[in-house]
């Protein structure tokens, strides 16, 4: 198990955004996280990786207890995260940003062994013509592959996507998809955030699903795509299930 996350909690005054959520990760496993907007998905993400401390629970990363540590100190044991919104620093060059990600993860390279992981990455993702381009440069989908290139410059042994798919068109989110599992070929393991279906119950092994901070199911996409709670909560459709488990097969 790489990361363990036990009855975590988080409030915001009398708002409970996640409310005692406790679920496990294996190593090499990608795993969907799904729910309605403001089912707690992304304030789940920010107290895994130090963003807020949580209220209640304990979040364990291979074996260390990293509940309420800092941002960079969670990065610095191998957990990555990109975001919803992308952040790209756009004063600096495409190249620039990966190296910021090198620099500042688990390996804390200087900056010429960061260049040249920034140069790997970037052939990996797509983007090694536009390495030398300023960041604002980039169209939605190179921004999202630059995102992803910066979190896996810092060599995470975990990464978490926070939508890495909204804003794509669909030969966008077919390449996205398969820059995932070829990430988790690797020996990455994944959460994912994900609003678009079909994508997260093709990619997923397991599937988790927030409402009102609640962990309402969790199981196969097969499994979750059936699970009456989740549709009545969350797909909307009873419809929707047989077609999604269509398009998996597919």
């Amino acid at each position: 198990m790489i990361l363990a996350v036990n009855n975590v909690t988080k409030q915001f005054g009398g708002l409970t955004a996640v409310d005692d959520v406790t679920f496990g990760l294996s190593e090499g496993e990608i795993l969907g996280l799904i729910g309605p907007n403001g089912a707690g998905k992304t304030t789940l993400f920010n107290c895994i990786n130090g963003v807020y401390p949580a209220t209640k629970g304990t979040v364990t990363f291979k074996g260390d207890r990293i509940t309420g540590l800092p941002t960079y100190k969670v990065a610095d044991m191998g957990l990555a995260r990109t975001h919803q919104i992308v952040r790209p620093l756009n004063e600096l060059t495409v190249r620039e940003n990966v190296m910021v990600g090198a620099c500042f993860g688990r390996e804390n390279h200087r900056l010429g062994e960061a260049a040249a992981i920034a140069d790997e990455v970037l052939a990996f993702v797509g983007l090694a013509a536009r390495a030398d381009l300023l960041a604002d440069t980039l169209n939605v989908a190179q921004k999202k592959r630059l995102e992803l290139a910066r979190a896996l410059a810092a060599r995470p042994y975990l990464l978490l996507l926070d939508e890495v798919l909204a804003g794509l068109n669909v030969t966008e989110v077919t390449k996205m998809l398969d820059t995932i599992r070829q990430i988790r070929e690797q020996g990455v393991s994944i959460i994912m955030i994900e609003h678009i279906m079909h994508a997260v119950m093709n990619v997923s092994d397991r599937i988790i699903v927030l409402n009102y901070g609640q962990l309402i199911a969790e199981g196969t996409p097969e499994e979750i795509s059936q699970n009456q709670e989740v549709i009545e909560a969350y797909l909307g459709d009873p419809d929707l299930a047989e077609r999604l488990l269509e398009e998996e097969r597919d």
